[in-house]
């Protein structure tokens, strides 16, 4: 993956303010917060557009596709025209959890073929730090002066790789499985909202939250790339993530891309995989 996986407080501020401005998606979303959209409205970076994860970033939920499954493509690019993305206008994601929602949106674009995709370093708290101004209330789409595509982007699967799971249970022996969840989850000590505890058997634990400066911005790609060679990236043939429904896996799917790795990403996750009784659950930390 050699795109640029990131944009500067700066550098959007300046993009901005000039009249070729990207399209600007707010993903405010966190688990077990149903109120993104009023987050959005009470302040968000001008231009904005709010993005509901939930209804437009995954399809129905199903013991088979898990919590958050791939949303239909038609559906994705109905959502997508009405956000004002046109051909060839770059895209800029954030949220206001580190990007730890917003990589979903930017996950799927560019797997749906978006090319120009990239995460607010650091998110609104890099916005807010910079002493930059918010808007409040609802949002619509701003067209570019030179876009009069905008809203009429055709998309097209396939740009990034994903697995199912039998590919991850085979990437878990074959090559290197991360699984992005908080370490208790991984280890089975707790498991708040999935069919079971535990993990994919030799899947090997990188906590998403392990990929961000305390400010909340990508950690240099040499320390993520050292973070993941620890974990046996450096020799893996290929390298899949997983989290509990494909969100924040997408997140750790980024940070690969910063440190120089592709990564293939299982959508269903721990929330699928736990809810078929035959595939098994393991425990505690990952054998020495």
């Amino acid at each position: 993956m050699s795109a640029r996986v990131t944009t500067t407080v700066e550098e959007l501020r300046e993009l901005l303010n000039s009249g070729q401005p990207p399209v600007l998606l707010d993903v405010r979303w966190a688990l077990g917060d149903p109120h993104g959209r009023d987050h959005h409205e009470a302040g968000h970076i001008p231009g904005a557009v709010y993005v509901d994860l939930d209804r437009e970033l995954a399809g129905p939920p199903s013991p088979e596709g898990g919590r958050h499954p791939l949303p239909d493509l038609a559906d994705l690019q109905a959502s997508a025209r009405s956000w004002g993305l046109g051909e060839g206008r770059p895209v800029v994601v954030y949220d206001d959890l580190g990007n730890t929602a917003a990589a979903r949106a930017w996950w799927l674009l560019r797997w749906a073929g978006v090319p120009e995709v990239t995460l607010l370093d650091g998110a609104l708290g890099a916005w807010r730090a910079a002493g930059l101004p918010l808007e409040a209330g609802p949002s619509a789409p701003q067209p570019a002066a030179n876009a009069p595509d905008a809203g009429h982007v055709t998309l097209r699967p396939g740009g990034l790789p994903v697995t199912d799971a039998d590919g991850a249970a085979q990437l878990a022996v074959t090559g290197l499985l991360l699984d992005a969840r908080a370490g208790e989850r991984y280890r089975g000590e707790q498991e708040p909202v999935d069919p079971r505890a535990g993990h994919i058997p030799g899947a090997v634990s990188a906590p998403t939250g392990e990929n961000l400066a305390a400010d909340g911005t990508f950690l240099p790609p040499e320390v993520l790339r050292k973070r993941f060679e620890d974990r046996g990236a450096g020799d893996a043939a290929e390298i899949g993530v997983y989290c509990g429904s494909g969100v924040t896996a997408a997140h750790q799917i980024a940070a690969l891309a910063i440190a120089g790795f592709d990564a293939t990403l299982f959508p269903g996750s721990w929330s699928a995989w736990s809810a078929d009784p035959a595939r098994p659950a393991a425990t505690g930390p990952l054998p020495s």
